[in-house]
């Protein structure tokens, strides 16, 4: 897909200069952070994602990220190299593929990226540590030393829509100062989201390569602060990809059209667990993953009634489309 139409990017760098992996893949568009399949018993199903992810390819997606929703924090470490590897293997030679590395020690945090970094990642991205509050010094320290472990870009993600406190801008502006917008791109989730967005764009001059974070519920009003790309879920990609493709043509009618449903079925996802049970529901009902497999304790189940109303948003969401 070609990038978007850079409607505050005045003070922006040239397009030809956007963050490449050294893959030669332009870090932007619709990059879905695929659900993690289990087995019965819980084990990785990798059968199941590498056929989720060529779905996700086969419905237009630019690229894939292993994240939060990808339920990072609930596989041990060995875990966690196991998927992202696969993820590299299923994914690398049709489009972008990044990586989460955040963990709870800095240097837990360099392993993963580099070895998301050795097994062929485009980039990786890093959530803060969530069982401690630490001071901005201690964070900067966190971001440079990652940034320093590996040469591939690195995306900060202000994940306190989900877990933390969220990051000052002015850390955020200051790694860009101090690596460079090739090195140093963004994904926050803050509250309020379009605010903190604009806000964090004229801290770096209009640098700041940003991707939606909110699952796409905020993408109409982000794309008009100058996003690069989102980050949505695995399960909603056949209407973010022609929500997408309308925001770069300047579809208006059409964008509004796919993003009413899609934000109504997206507000029904509150909390992490919320997205992880939504999602892979309608990935089974897609015909994606076998079954709807949570690894607990959960937050959320998904009673009767809010899967009916999730089934019935769905549906127009799909007509919407259509």
């Amino acid at each position: 897909m070609s990038k978007p139409s850079a409607l505050t990017s005045v003070n922006g760098p040239n397009p030809e200069s956007y963050p490449m992996s050294s893959s030669q893949h332009k870090l932007e568009g619709v990059l879905p952070v695929f659900q993690t399949p289990y087995h019965a018993d819980e084990s990785l199903d990798l059968a199941t994602l590498e056929r989720e992810i060529a779905w996700l390819f086969d419905s237009g997606a630019d690229g894939i990220v292993m994240a939060m929703v990808s339920e990072v924090l609930r596989l041990s470490s060995e875990e966690r190299e196991e998927l992202a590897q696969a993820a590299c293997q299923f994914g690398g030679s049709r489009g972008i593929v990044i990586i989460s590395v955040g963990a709870e020690s800095t240097k837990l945090a360099e392993r993963f990226a580099k070895h998301a970094e050795g097994s062929g990642a485009d980039a990786v991205m890093a959530i803060p540590p969530v069982s401690i509050g630490i001071g901005d010094d201690e964070l900067i320290t966190y971001y440079e030393r990652l940034l320093q472990a590996v040469e591939i870009p690195l995306i900060v993600q202000d994940a306190s829509g989900y877990v933390g406190k969220p990051m000052s801008i002015q850390i955020q502006a200051r790694l860009l100062a101090e690596f460079g917008h090739e090195r140093v791109l963004y994904k926050p989730e803050a509250s309020p989201i379009g605010p903190k967005l604009s806000e964090l764009r004229e801290a770096t001059g209009g640098r700041a390569r940003v991707f939606e974070g909110t699952g796409g519920i905020a993408l109409v009003d982000s794309f008009k602060r100058g996003i690069v790309g989102t980050m949505p879920g695995a399960d909603l990609i056949r209407a973010l990809v022609p929500l997408w493709l309308a925001l770069q043509a300047g579809d208006t009618a059409k964008a509004d059209r796919i993003h009413g449903p899609l934000a109504a079925l997206i507000s029904m996802q509150p909390s992490l667990d919320a997205f992880l049970a939504v999602e892979k529901h309608l990935l089974l009902r897609q015909g994606v993953f076998k079954n709807t497999l949570v690894r607990g304790p959960r937050g959320f189940r998904l009673d009767e009634e809010t899967r009916r109303e999730v089934d019935r948003l769905f549906d127009r969401l799909m007509e919407s489309v259509a």
